[in-house]
């Protein structure tokens, strides 16, 4: 890895943020989230960022008396919450360490949590009755742990792995961008203005998504499980700059960023 794209990459993941690499990032992560959601779909035939979808799951279940399916959902549930927890408490500890690779670290667990994903899947067929509940509660698992980086990165300015919130604000501000402000003396009180940036980015957001849903969908329909093998290769590509930095200035003493 060159300096460059060494210094590009840190840019992207290291503990100095910007608000264009919290956006960049945040598009990198959406396509990767739209991916993984859409190949587990497949895989499981289960969404498992969608902890709406899941909760209402729930109460039906329990409604109908099916409570195997209910407990299954909260597990999903729980283990969405313990995703985030991980990374909350990693990115604490890294804070309190002064690491460089507060928000690397998340990213490495989830590039091998994905590949522990593609392994378990491969071998779903085996043991069906176990691997598909493992397997459900693994993307779940991942799914609570990436979107609280993202979450911690952009001081929940940005949300990856569920649209509804994205799409809800993109409507919003559409609202206000067709809104004729003709009256002058109401104007001077309230213009209603749309907010352009806040437009784009979510509108990027869920862009990202989409092509990566799609890109993951047919992946995993031509390759099968080994489709998570180059998701989680990018993870960790994004991840390593700033951990190698850390452990450099583990080893010599000290902790600089590259370039910097």
């Amino acid at each position: 890895m060159t300096a460059r794209w060494a210094n590009l990459l840190y840019g992207l993941v290291g503990r100095r943020r910007t608000q264009a690499a919290n956006r960049q990032l945040g598009c990198v992560l959406a396509a990767v989230a739209g991916a993984i959601n859409a190949g587990g779909f497949l895989a499981v035939h289960r969404y498992t960022s969608h902890m709406t979808g899941i909760v209402s799951s729930v109460a039906d279940d329990l409604a109908i008396g099916s409570v195997a399916m209910a407990f299954a959902g909260v597990a999903a549930l729980a283990t969405f919450m313990a995703g985030a927890a991980c990374t909350a408490l990693l990115i604490n500890w890294a804070r309190r360490h002064k690491l460089h690779s507060k928000y690397a670290l998340a990213l490495m667990v989830e590039a091998a949590l994905l590949l522990l994903f593609g392994l378990a899947g491969a071998n779903l067929a085996s043991l069906p009755h176990l691997l598909v509940p493992s397997t459900v509660l693994l993307l779940c698992f991942i799914m609570g742990l990436q979107n609280a980086i993202i979450t911690k990165i952009s001081d929940a300015e940005i949300r990856t792995t569920h649209m509804t919130g994205i799409a809800t604000d993109i409507g919003i501000e559409l609202g206000r961008l067709v809104y004729w402000n003709r009256n002058e003396t109401a104007n001077t009180v309230h213009f209603v203005k749309a907010n352009r940036d806040k437009l784009f980015i979510h509108s990027a957001i869920l862009a990202s998504f989409f092509v990566g849903g799609v890109g993951g969908a047919m992946a995993f329909k031509a390759a099968g499980f080994a489709a998570t093998v180059p998701i989680a290769c990018t993870l960790a590509v994004l991840a390593l700059p700033p951990i190698l930095v850390d452990l450099q200035g583990r080893r010599f003493g000290r902790r600089s960023a590259p370039g910097r």
